[in-house]
């Protein structure tokens, strides 16, 4: 069943009746990205296929997690009546949502709105980037301290643009040798927006400075995680 809601002027916008598990749901501010800073609505989704030596959002990953059963219509609604216009949608894994793709689009036909996904790199985005309007995709390569890059697909590289940004947490300098190798094996930089950030507390961030200094490392950003320098590191829903 399909059905029409009648968004800010006037404007139609094509939902779809399907449901997701969420976990969260808030408005704060991003702690990372290029949008760092900045207003943003968070929508959390359950479930992911991976599980990161560093994982911060653990918690949303476990079969018992409690979480909301929100339809397109629902999140759309929640999103609007935010007033903010920086949609990330984070997990977990939303790549893995059943119905994703309709949500990106329903989403993405909003003009007014931003939309980023979060996603761990494991998961393809090629039939993603085609949608209309496509939502920024912040990539987060798992270097080798998360024990899971074995699980990256490298092919990723061929689709990902100046819209996107790829993020490499990293925890040691094999982490950033690797980073450096990957740089220059794909032509990162002139391909999309290349990150740096450390794993919290495992990585001085000026170890990263050093070695990006001694590397040449151009066009490259270093980026801390304000959400946890702004609250307590364990906190949800900031």
């Amino acid at each position: 069943m399909k059905l029409l809601l009648i968004a800010p002027l006037m404007k139609k916008v094509e939902v779809i009746k399907m449901s997701f598990n969420v976990v969260e749901k808030f408005v704060s501010i991003n702690g990372e990205g290029r949008r760092c800073g900045q207003l943003a609505v968070f929508i959390r989704f359950a479930g992911c296929n991976l599980n990161c030596s560093y994982c911060d959002t653990a918690w949303a990953n476990e079969e018992d997690v409690s979480y909301e059963i929100m339809s397109i219509e629902e999140i759309y609604k929640y999103i609007k009546s935010s007033g903010v216009n920086n949609i990330t949608l984070t997990g977990g894994e939303p790549l893995l949502q059943e119905g994703i793709v309709n949500l990106l689009k329903t989403l993405s036909s909003d003009t007014e709105l931003y939309i980023e996904i979060e996603t761990n790199g494991s998961v393809l985005i090629d039939k993603f980037v085609s949608i209309k309007n496509c939502p920024s995709f912040t990539m987060d390569y798992k270097l080798p301290s998360s024990g899971m890059e074995n699980k990256m697909a490298l092919e990723n590289f061929k689709y990902i643009s100046k819209n996107d940004t790829i993020k490499f947490v990293s925890g040691s300098i094999e982490d950033l040798n690797r980073v450096k190798e990957l740089i220059e094996e794909y032509d990162l930089v002139n391909k999309t927006n290349v990150y740096i950030s450390s794993v919290f507390g495992k990585i001085a961030l000026d170890e990263i400075v050093e070695f990006m200094k001694n590397n040449n490392m151009n066009g490259v950003t270093l980026q801390v995680q304000l959400h946890k320098i702004i609250w307590d590191p364990d906190k949800r829903s900031v």
